[in-house]
């Protein structure tokens, strides 16, 4: 096995302070994994039961920060919206174009904004794809409540007052 590369005194302070300014829990434990490495000569396995991740995941982070710096350790986590084809900008201004009429009370059909989403795209994308914009920018879904469209509700009301239950009742 090759024999650990050592870090310099000024790597040494550097990591210290990271720790100090480190605003999430995944940001102190990287830097924490190299701190315990410079100021307490741990090994990985050591440094692993410290932090309490696995062994490679602490090598992992080591040979990164040896590699490309201190950027391996304060930076964004693997959440978020990394594949996307429109940018959310565009996909308000695609969604300006149906926002009066959906103002005025009109049904947005999912296969217009598919389409004109496809045409501002590129190429073609699932219904599913839709929908999630649409959740993404607010936008949800308001039905009024079904109900019969041949109901008469003077007959109903003659039929709550005229029929055999209510009649009991009373």
């Amino acid at each position: 096995m090759r024999p650990a590369r050592s870090l310099t005194e000024e790597q040494k302070q550097m990591l210290g302070q990271l720790l100090h300014q480190a605003k999430t829990k995944a940001d102190f434990q990287r830097a924490q994994c190299l701190w315990l490495r410079a100021a307490l000569n741990l090994d990985s396995a050591e440094t692993a039961l410290a932090v309490g991740w696995k062994q490679s995941t602490v090598r992992i982070i080591q040979s990164r920060y040896l590699r490309e710096g201190e950027k391996v350790l304060i930076g964004k986590g693997r959440g978020g919206k990394r594949y996307s084809i429109l940018t959310l900008e565009e996909e308000e201004e695609l969604l300006a174009s149906f926002l009066e009429k959906a103002r005025a009370g009109g049904v947005l059909v999912i296969g217009e904004v598919k389409a004109v989403y496809e045409q501002k795209a590129g190429k073609k994308v699932p219904k599913s794809t839709i929908y999630r914009m649409l959740a993404r920018h607010g936008w949800r879904k308001i039905m009024p409540r079904p109900r019969h469209p041949k109901t008469n509700p003077a007959v109903q009301e003659d039929f709550k007052k005229n029929s055999l239950r209510s009649s009991r009742q009373r």
